[in-house]
C-alpha cells in the first residue's frame, strides 16, 4: 500500500480540561500514550502538530517529530493541510488524523483507515463507523450519523437522526428497524495529502457551518468519502476529567 504517516493534532487550550494533551496518565503525558498507538500501526512517520510550546517540549524530550503549526485554524483539517504543506509529502501519501486525546485508539482500527483510502483510488478521504443500535443513540445530536451508497461512499452526515425511517420513528412506539442502515460516524480519517493542500484553499460551507461538521466541506465540493464498518469500536477520547479518570483505570498501573 501507498506509505501513510500519522498525525496528531494537539491543543493547549481547552475549556473543560486545560493543558489536556499533558495531563499524567500514570507518570507520562497525554500525548505520548497517544503516540505510543501510533507507533503499534506501523505507519511511516508520526508528528504532533501544535501551537503550543509545552507540548512541543514534553513531545521532543521523548524523541517525537514535532511540527509547530498556526494557532488560528478553523479546524484540525486545517492544521493536518500545514503539517502536509511544511513536510512536502507527495500527493498520495495517505495522512491519517489522529485526535491528541485518544490514548485507547486501537491501532488496528488506524492502519484499517489508512488501508480503506489506499483501495479506494476514487476517494479523497477514508472513515469509520459503527452500527447504531439504539433509538437514544439516533436522536443525540452529539452521534453523528452518516448514510452511504452501495459502494460504501458517504451520502451525507448529519447531527440529525438519518435515515429517517417514516414508520418506525413517528409513531408512538419507536423502534429500530432490523434492517442494516443505521450508522455512527467515528471521528477518525485518512486523507491523501493532496485533498489537503486544496482543502486548506476552500472556505467553510454553508452545510459544514449548519451542522459544525467540517467533512462536509469535502462533500460540497464534490470530493468522495469511503466509509468502512470499524474492526474494533474504539473507548471514547478525553473529554472531561471524569473521562481521564476512566482511563487511567483502563490503562493501569
Amino acid at each position: 500500500m501507498s506509505r501513510f504517516h500519522v498525525v496528531i493534532p494537539a491543543r493547549y487550550a481547552s475549556t473543560r480540561l486545560p493543558g489536556k494533551p499533558l495531563l499524567d496518565i500514570h507518570g507520562k503525558a497525554m500525548i505520548l500514550h497517544v503516540v505510543d498507538r501510533a507507533q503499534e500501526c506501523e505507519a511511516e512517520t508520526i508528528t504532533v502538530a501544535t501551537d503550543d510550546e509545552r507540548i512541543r517540549d514534553v513531545a521532543a524530550a521523548s524523541g517525537v517529530e514535532v511540527v509547530m503549526t498556526s494557532g488560528s485554524h478553523h479546524s484540525g483539517t486545517d492544521r493536518l493541510a500545514e503539517v502536509v504543506s511544511l513536510r512536502e509529502w507527495d500527493d498520495e501519501d495517505i495522512i491519517i488524523n489522529l485526535q491528541g486525546d485518544e490514548p485507547l485508539m486501537p491501532p488496528a482500527i488506524l492502519r484499517q483507515v489508512a488501508i480503506n483510502l489506499d483501495t479506494h483510488a476514487a476517494a479523497s478521504i477514508a472513515t469509520l463507523c459503527t452500527p447504531i443500535e439504539n433509538f437514544e443513540e439516533m436522536l443525540n445530536p452529539n452521534a453523528v450519523k452518516v448514510v452511504m451508497d452501495e459502494a460504501g461512499y458517504a451520502l451525507y452526515f448529519s447531527r440529525a437522526p438519518i435515515p429517517w425511517y417514516r414508520d418506525g420513528f413517528s409513531g408512538d412506539e419507536q423502534w429500530m428497524p432490523s434492517m442494516t442502515g443505521c450508522f455512527r460516524h467515528l471521528g477518525l480519517y485518512a486523507y491523501r495529502a493532496g485533498f489537503l493542500r486544496r482543502y486548506s484553499e476552500w472556505a467553510p460551507a454553508p452545510l459544514e457551518q449548519c451542522e459544525s461538521l467540517e467533512q462536509l466541506r469535502a462533500l460540497w465540493k464534490g470530493e468522495k468519502i469511503h466509509v468502512d464498518v470499524a474492526a474494533e469500536i474504539p473507548p471514547p477520547g478525553i473529554d472531561t476529567r471524569q473521562d481521564l479518570e476512566q482511563v487511567i483505570q483502563l490503562i493501569g498501573g
